[in-house]
């Protein structure tokens, strides 16, 4: 009966103690996607427990924290879902059950939850500043990060872009073509793909203005009417915030191109010494550098250009002028009445000869000024002792302050001829000039010949020193009837200082031949032979 008792206490005891040391049930805790989360993206966490029981109550933790059920947070049975995740939903979570009325419960192991955000486009729009109508857009959405296989929606504030003849979708661009005013608005876009990302974040808004296209303003310098010479400045303004525009010029239908007297700076046309074929119809227009668009045409502004007053350039004499005369050049500006009645301002008082005409004088283009011989004296121009040197072309016009401040330039040609008296005295100087040339060149030729003959002579009465019996000789010496002779010298010795050591200073070099007699009959007359040579026998005393 003891023993009995006995083994039926411990068999209570081991059920006791089988109780409780019982196993808690084991929890598992998923996340669905089970990779990388962007925001936006729904999560779904799943907590599983084994063995199942239809009763357990399941609770969520983040980072120790209980997870209360939210707009976003929605807690059913054994799932936690998170729609629109957020940065802010990153954190370690886990999960637990309890049987409904019991004391069993059980706990996952912490699922950490990472959440990056979504790649974001990029959006860009050419041109990138103001629109005008009629152009062409491009709006660009580029989406950096290395994920593929993205295709693109595109939105006009809330409502989305579809394709039309004027808006086209080409992957990642949006073309609008000839754009209007109600093309303006707010554009954006964003990213879609499968996988994930399923989706991109969207783009920031980009805001397109499109205006009508402007129409210049055209101004012209002088505003009234403009005479032959002057110079005229057009000016094209357009009311924009652009500073790319590049201007045309038209008169009438015909494009104006550059030239010595049209020139173009940025907005102005200026036309230098303006002539009658520049009057007509002038417009201008705008064009953007690099962009399809032209602006409006301006207003036409016409222009009329009117003569400027006639100059008459008279010449004194106004025949042939010679060298030496003086010569008036005057010039003479039309009457203010004639002006007027030509140009048809009969009745426009605003256009008078107040003040006076200042002249200006050139000659082949070069300014006069007053010299010596050159006198201007307001509308004559004098010259004295005309030369050679004052031929040319010569101009005048006048100048003053007020329109018309220029008139019309005269010209004439000044031609100036040698006067006789001139010729012959240059014919004079020449032969002149001449003579004491030759005359020079004779005197020097004189001078060798006479230095010359010194120094031979000086040169024999060193070399020879006759005695006086030899010159006695030589001066009683009888001619020889047949031989011609030759005597270099011929003195008076008997009247000669024979003491004086020195020889003669002055010798007389001469050449006398003499011809042998030819017999004749005496009743003949003897002739005389026309062979002798005649020279001077100088004496010495």
């Amino acid at each position: 009966m003891g023993s009995s008792a006995l083994s039926l206490t411990l068999l209570l005891m081991s059920f006791i103690h089988s109780g409780l040391t019982q196993v808690s049930p084991r929890s598992t805790l998923t996340v669905t996607p089970d990779n990388t989360v962007f925001t936006g993206e729904r999560v779904i966490l799943t907590c599983e427990i084994e063995p199942d029981h239809s009763h357990w109550e399941y609770e969520w933790n983040k980072d120790s924290v209980k997870v209360q059920s939210s707009d976003r947070y929605t807690i059913q049975g054994n799932t936690l879902t998170i729609e629109g995740s957020e940065s802010s939903d990153e954190g370690q979570y886990t999960c637990g059950g309890r049987i409904t009325g019991g004391s069993v419960s059980s706990q996952s192991n912490p699922v950490s939850l990472s959440v990056k955000d979504l790649p974001k486009p990029q959006l860009t729009v050419d041109p990138e500043s103001r629109v005008f109508t009629g152009e062409t857009v491009n709006l660009k959405c580029v989406i950096t990060q290395s994920y593929s296989g993205w295709t693109y929606e595109w939105y006009k504030g809330t409502d989305r872009v579809k394709s039309s003849d004027r808006y086209t979708v080409n992957t990642h661009t949006l073309t609008i073509r000839r754009a209007t005013t109600s093309d303006a608005g707010q554009f954006w876009c964003k990213g879609q793909r499968y996988g994930s990302p399923s989706s991109s974040q969207e783009s920031d808004r980009i805001y397109l203005t499109v205006n009508d296209l402007p129409t210049p303003k055209l101004t012209v310098d002088p505003d009234r009417s403009v005479f032959t010479g002057e110079r005229v400045i057009l000016t094209c303004v357009i009311e924009s915030d652009h500073r790319d525009w590049r201007y045309e010029w038209w008169k009438g239908n015909s494009y104006i191109q550059v030239s010595q007297r049209l020139t173009v700076d940025r907005n102005t046309l200026t036309i230098e010494g303006s002539e009658s074929s520049d009057e007509g119809q002038y417009t201008c227009r705008g064009h953007i550098e690099g962009r399809s668009v032209s602006s409006q045409s301006s207003s036409a502004v016409s222009l009329s250009v009117k003569d400027s007053p006639r100059s008459t350039l008279t010449v004194t004499p106004d025949n042939t002028v010679f060298t030496g005369e003086r010569v008036i050049l005057t010039c003479v500006i039309e009457s203010n009445t004639d002006w007027r009645w030509r140009n048809g301002l009969t009745h426009d008082r605003r256009y008078d000869w107040t003040p006076v005409w200042r002249y200006e004088w050139n000659k082949d283009s070069v300014k006069l000024q007053s010299s010596d011989r050159h006198t201007v004296n307001t509308d004559t121009l004098t010259i004295r002792a005309v030369t050679t040197s004052d031929e040319g072309q010569y101009t005048c016009r006048g100048q003053r302050d007020t329109r018309p401040n220029s008139s019309q330039s005269s010209s004439v040609s000044l031609s100036v001829t040698v006067s006789a008296t001139s010729s012959s005295l240059l014919v004079t100087g020449v032969v002149v000039g001449s003579s004491v040339c030759l005359l020079f060149f004779l005197s020097l030729l004189l001078m060798w010949r006479y230095k010359k003959n010194k120094d031979q002579q000086s040169n024999n009465n060193q070399t020879s020193v006759p005695n006086q019996s030899a010159q006695s000789q030589l001066e009683n010496f009888p001619l020889q009837p047949d031989s011609d002779h030759i005597y270099d010298d011929v003195t008076e010795v008997n009247k000669r200082d024979k003491d004086d050591p020195e020889p003669f200073l002055e010798v007389t070099y001469s050449e006398v031949i003499f011809k042998k007699y030819i017999s004749v009959d005496k009743d003949d007359t003897m002739a005389e032979s026309n062979n002798v040579t005649y020279s001077e026998v100088k004496k010495i005393c």
